[in-house]
């Protein structure tokens, strides 16, 4: 197999030549190497390689498993495997070179269906920004635009399969961090409902349930195969999504019948501005859809327009990250000083050490009713779907929202649409419908009720096979630069 087909190939594709046997999981190994060694100079999207490992692993894999030999990279944070290095992001981790006793869940799933691990990929400290420029490991570059961010938190992964260099890479979302990447990056990125993918057995769940693993893809068959092999309840789970009626896979192609469809091309609050490429991008998605049958309008839940959400979710959010770290602190042996975090995260960890239990609580049931606030749109209004941008603005350039003094605050420039739906722990999936003006991705969120990924799959698959996804390949890309 030539490079050019491997990296333009998707999961569902390379998997049926592994079984075939026209492909043997060493050679697909072997050419994902290749393509790392290539691009991620170029890219620093893999931060902890493991091709020696990976070359064993394919030589040994089970080749009755569905995914036998499929390249794949890991997120550093979450899905830790036994015996190898897991830093986080952070620099402390990196110091003590910690090693998990076990795999979680997650990596377990994934091995036991035959996917081949290359490398574990770059993210910011922690997981608490939505670029991928951290301090100890440098930024990581966006395939489309070595100028521009891949997003984050798990834009490592995004650019590693954007550019051709594994089909499918592991990814988490605890406010928008699967598809914020997949729409900077021109990728799918589902993000399941709550509790569809265990967070065990080292959580039961991050950000009071905010937080989910799965993967960024490049088709919809892929992302629905990814659900399959990741869902499912596991020992000690708090809690599990409904399971659905049938396969995820089996979704592909389906007919999801007419559909009502509300679309919000603007930032609901009235403090930003629309961005004109974005809103277009809603638009004329909107029109296809109407255009394929279903009944589409202008309309969105009126509870994204309720003040306050941010202030609980952030109470949330930097509660949390005190925990961890002092949960971290307790691994080392010794007491992590907010100076020895990024600048933003040691200002998490102070606010997040002010956090009472009270307040926690207080903010906790303040999203609840939030919660049930949003729900009127799909249980009593009758709407099946809404459509939204996934960011606010095009891919930003790089060390915009890193700016020490500036970053932050600059956030909620982009991140207008996503955070919401990690709360109500909604299924939500960005699409890649659209290039700005200079040629990088657009992505637009599909929005389904909760447990509903089957009717996200079937309407995303719809809108694939109708020709909505930019089919343009980003500069840097395996099968062209190498």
């Amino acid at each position: 197999m030539h490079m050019e087909e491997y990296s333009r190939a998707d999961v569902t594709q390379l998997s049926g030549m592994l079984r075939e046997g026209s492909l043997s999981p060493v050679e697909a190994v072997e050419l994902a190497i290749e393509a790392a060694d290539g691009l991620n100079p170029k890219l620093n999207a893999i931060i902890h390689p493991r091709y020696e490992r990976a070359l064993y692993d394919a030589r040994t894999v089970d080749k009755s498993a569905p995914f036998a030999g499929v390249p794949i990279v890991l997120k550093d944070l979450g899905a830790p495997m036994a015996g190898e290095p897991y830093y986080a992001g952070t620099s402390f981790l990196r110091e003590i070179n910690y090693v998990p006793r076990q795999d979680s869940y997650l990596t377990t799933r994934l091995r036991k269906a035959g996917f081949i691990v290359i490398g574990r990929t770059n993210c910011p400290e922690m997981g608490t920004n939505i670029t991928t420029e951290p301090l100890t490991y440098g930024p990581t570059h966006n395939p489309w635009s070595s100028s521009h961010s891949p997003g984050g938190s798990s834009g490592g992964s995004a650019a590693a399969v954007a550019a051709g260099i594994v089909p499918v890479a592991h990814g988490n979302d605890g406010g928008g961090s699967i598809r914020i990447p997949a729409s900077c990056c021109g990728l799918v990125g589902f993000k399941p409902s709550r509790g569809r993918v265990s967070a065990g057995p080292f959580a039961g769940d991050s950000w009071a349930g905010s937080a989910i693993d799965n993967s960024l893809v490049r088709s919809v068959r892929d992302a629905a195969a990814m659900l399959e092999v990741l869902s499912g309840y596991e020992p000690g789970d708090p809690y599990t999504a409904p399971p659905p009626n049938r396969p995820f896979t089996t979704e592909v192609g389906a007919p999801p019948g007419r559909l009502r469809i509300g679309f919000l091309d603007r930032p609901a609050s009235n403090a930003f501005a629309a961005d004109p490429q974005c809103s277009a991008a809603v638009i004329s998605t909107a029109r296809r859809l109407e255009s394929l049958g279903h009944a589409v309008e202008e309309a969105h839940p009126a509870a994204l327009e309720r003040e306050g959400f941010q202030q609980r979710f952030l109470t949330v959010v930097t509660g949390s990250i005190a925990a961890e770290i002092d949960r971290w602190s307790a691994v080392l042996g010794r007491r992590i000083e907010p100076e020895m975090l990024e600048p933003d995260n040691a200002t998490f960890y102070r606010m997040g050490t002010q956090v009472s239990a009270s307040d926690y609580l207080r903010a906790v049931q303040w999203l609840h009713d939030y919660r049930i606030a949003m729900a009127e749109f799909w249980h009593r209004e009758g709407f099946d779907v809404l459509l939204t941008p996934t960011i606010a603005k095009p891919p930003p350039e790089l060390g915009y929202l890193s700016d020490p003094e500036h970053g932050q605050a600059r956030i909620p420039e982009y991140q207008q649409f996503t955070a919401q739906f990690n709360v109500t722990g909604q299924p939500a999936v960005s699409l890649p419908v659209a290039l700005s003006a200079s040629g990088l991705p657009i992505g637009v969120q599909l929005v389904a009720a909760y447990g509903r990924e089957d009717q996200l799959i079937r309407l995303a698959s719809q809108l694939e096979q109708a020709g909505a996804f930019v089919d343009e390949l980003p500069g840097t890309f395996a099968g062209t630069s190498l």
